[in-house]
C-alpha cells in the first residue's frame, strides 16, 4: 500500500496504536506459570475493546488471536495450555484489522533469567530491526533492509532464517512488496517509494537458516532445535526517518 492521503495515514495510526497496545499488554503478563492461551485472550480482549480484528483468525482462519512462538518456534506458533517456564524466550506477533486498515507488530522478550545466548539474541534481533528501520527511506534498494538484518546478525555470530521475512501491509495484511528477506538478495532491484507501509520484522538464530512447518500446519520451527528471536513494526517509508506505526 501506499499511503495517499491524511486519512490514511490517521487509520494507519490508529490501527498500529492499537496492535501495539496489545503487544505491551501481554508483555506486563509474561510470567512463568501463565499459558499460552490466557496470553493470546489478554492480546484478543485488548483488540476487541477499541473494536479491531485478529487479522490472522479471521484472514486465515489461524487458532488463535494472536501468534505466540516459544524457544526453537520461528514463527506462527498456536496458543494452547502451554504453560511457560523460566528460562523460556517468548515471541508474541500481533496483527490485526480496524475500518479496513491492518498492522503488524511483534517482540521476543525472556522469562525470568535466561542464559547469555539467550539474551545476545534477543538484543541482536532489537538492534537489527532498529537498522533495518534506519535503512528504510524513499529512494533505498528493497535488498539494503535485507543486508542490515543480516550484517547485524552476523556481526553477533548468528544466522537468519531465510524463509521468513517481512512483508507490505495496509489495506490487506499481505500486501506488496512481498518478501523483504532478512539477508541481501543481489537479484531483488525493487525500490523503496514515499508512502509504502512495510511491516519490518527480523527472525534472527543461534544457528539455523530456515524453518520447518510442523504436522499442524501451521507452527515453524527449526530444524535442529536453534532459539529464534523476532521483532516487528509497521512503518510508513518516507524520504527522512520512516514513520513507525506501532509505538505506544
Amino acid at each position: 500500500m501506499l499511503v495517499a492521503s491524511k486519512t490514511d495515514l490517521i487509520a494507519l495510526r490508529k490501527i498500529g496504536r492499537i496492535v501495539a497496545l496489545a503487544r505491551e499488554e501481554m508483555i506486563k503478563a509474561i510470567k512463568p506459570g501463565i499459558s499460552t492461551i490466557e496470553l493470546d485472550t489478554i492480546g484478543e480482549e485488548v483488540l476487541l475493546k477499541y473494536g479491531a480484528r485478529s487479522a490472522p483468525k479471521y484472514e486465515y482462519n489461524f487458532p488463535g488471536s494472536t501468534c505466540i512462538s516459544l524457544n526453537d518456534v520461528a514463527a506462527h506458533g498456536i496458543p494452547s495450555s502451554r504453560i511457560i517456564k523460566e528460562g523460556d524466550i517468548i515471541n508474541i506477533d500481533i496483527s490485526a484489522e480496524l475500518d479496513g486498515y491492518f498492522s503488524d507488530t511483534g517482540a521476543t522478550i525472556p522469562v525470568g533469567s535466561i542464559s547469555s545466548i539467550k539474551k545476545n539474541l534477543i538484543d541482536c534481533s532489537r538492534s537489527a530491526l532498529d537498522k533495518a528501520i534506519k535503512t528504510s527511506k524513499a529512494g533505498v534498494k528493497i535488498n539494503e533492509i535485507g543486508k542490515a538484518i543480516h550484517n547485524e546478525a552476523r556481526k553477533h555470530s548468528f544466522t537468519v532464517i531465510k524463509n521468513l521475512a517481512g512483508h507490505g501491509i495496509g489495506k490487506v495484511l499481505h500486501d506488496s512488496p512481498n518478501l523483504i528477506l532478512n539477508y541481501y538478495d543481489k537479484h531483488d532491484h525493487r525500490v523503496l517509494k514515499k508512502g509504502m507501509v512495510l511491516a519490518l520484522e527480523t527472525f534472527i538464530s543461534t544457528r539455523a537458516e530456515y524453518a520447518i512447518e510442523q504436522k499442524d500446519g501451521w507452527t515453524l520451527k527449526t530444524p535442529d532445535g536453534s532459539f529464534v528471536a523476532q521483532f516487528e513494526h509497521t512503518i510508513v517509508v518516507t524520504e527522512k526517518e520512516p514513520i513507525v506505526l506501532t509505538l505506544v
